[in-house]
């Protein structure tokens, strides 16, 4: 069973048949696509001589997880310590938090490392190398930790050439904890508009990292993990010297935010929502659905890219996208559907009651939605499997 350190259910994550025929709205998964995207990057990291330690925190799937090591557990990285405690019930015992850490999280560390997992954890203050210092003086467990580096301004981290990271592996060591490293994530790559910037954000995010290791290095700190990803620098990398692995996650599903950047291409998205025409509105060229913001999320992550995609494209069950349809607007629990703008598109012919699929603007946002995946059949529209998803921090 999986672990965890209070009395939540966690989902035992299994795959299980599907029975009946489900309601709309719900979250669908393509196992065909996803092992191509799976494939298609390990290939690539492969030719760059790079082991990939995929994120789970897109997919929070064991099944998905399953996909990515051919049945068996493989290292991993998580962005919350419920992913951390489910996984390692499984098995999973080489795991990394790839979120900085709060200190009063580190009696589940602690716990998880007692059950048998090595567990890295994250810090950019010294501030939280105390915390973590502290913690392995009082309990005897060496917590290994990775300091965050920022290569772009995205968020978090400190700049490659602070002297502040050597202050902080000095705190580690010096309270028995391990300065194992350092962590990149080039988030800026997210607003790259080109081949060329793509490639342009990987090279930074790995020459920063081996500058910030190589400074701990010369400090005396054996700093062995120089850690870097993002789905878009994992998939424009041409040289990745000195990198020991990269994280990457969104990968397994895609999306149209990645779509819109060049990393990938809308027939690679690998899942969507199926929602149900309830109505329409003739005069206003709406089709309106029962799929709003609560099944498809928030996130309008491509209203700063050259083609706006609104919610999401509109495809039928059986793949196709429906000509420009677009799901323009969103309420709580209705979606619109309208021809995108200048298109000299028809609005299509969607009766009340028909089905069609929604694909996400941001795979990690719209998967949140949802406590499962179910795996649709395109020729009979009905459900194989479900794969239940994990929720919760």
């Amino acid at each position: 069973m999986p672990l965890t350190s209070d009395t939540r259910p966690v989902p035992a994550g299994e795959v299980r048949p599907a029975e009946g025929q489900p309601e709309t709205p719900f979250l669908v998964v393509d196992p065909e696509r996803v092992g191509r995207n799976i494939a298609r990057l390990r290939s690539r990291l492969a030719g760059l001589g790079t082991p990939l330690r995929p994120h789970v925190k897109t997919a929070k799937s064991l099944a998905v997880a399953r996909l990515l090591f051919d049945g068996e557990p493989g290292p991993i990285t998580v962005s919350t310590l419920r992913e951390a405690e489910a996984f390692a019930g499984y098995g999973y015992t080489d795991i990394l938090y790839a979120v900085g850490l709060a200190p009063q999280k580190l009696d589940r560390v602690v716990a998880l490392h007692r059950a048998g997992v090595d567990l890295q954890v994250l810090v950019d203050s010294v501030a939280q190398a105390e915390a973590v210092a502290a913690v392995t003086t009082r309990t005897g467990v060496r917590v290994p930790a990775l300091i965050e580096v920022d290569c772009d301004g995205h968020r978090s981290g400190l700049r490659p050439d602070d002297p502040t990271a050597v202050r902080i592996a000095e705190t580690l060591e010096r309270g028995g904890a391990e300065a194992r490293g350092v962590l990149l994530h080039a988030g800026g790559s997210y607003h790259c508009r080109s081949r060329e910037e793509l490639v342009a954000a990987a090279e930074n995010e790995r020459a920063s990292g081996v500058r910030a290791a190589d400074r701990l290095r010369a400090a005396g700190f054996a700093a062995p993990v120089v850690s870097v990803g993002s789905t878009p620098t994992a998939h424009a990398a041409a040289d990745l010297t000195g990198v020991t692995e990269v994280r990457a996650g969104n990968f397994v599903f895609f999306d149209l935010v990645m779509a819109g950047i060049g990393v990938c291409g809308v027939d690679d998205l690998a899942m969507s929502v199926v929602v149900t025409v309830i109505g329409h509105q003739p005069g206003k060229g709406w089709i309106v659905t029962d799929g709003g913001w609560m099944a498809t999320s928030r996130d309008r992550g491509t209203s700063g890219q050259p083609v706006d995609q609104g919610y999401g494209l509109v495809a039928r069950l059986d793949g196709p996208l429906y000509p420009d349809l677009v799901m323009t607007d969103a309420s709580q629990e209705h979606g619109i559907l309208t021809v995108r703008p200048g298109s000299p598109a028809a609005l299509p012919n969607l009766p009340v009651g028909t089905r069609v699929r929604i694909l996400p603007i941001h795979a990690c946002a719209t998967a949140a939605q949802h406590d499962e995946y179910l795996v649709l059949d395109p020729a009979t529209g009905g459900v194989t499997e479900i794969w239940p998803r994990l929720r919760g921090w």
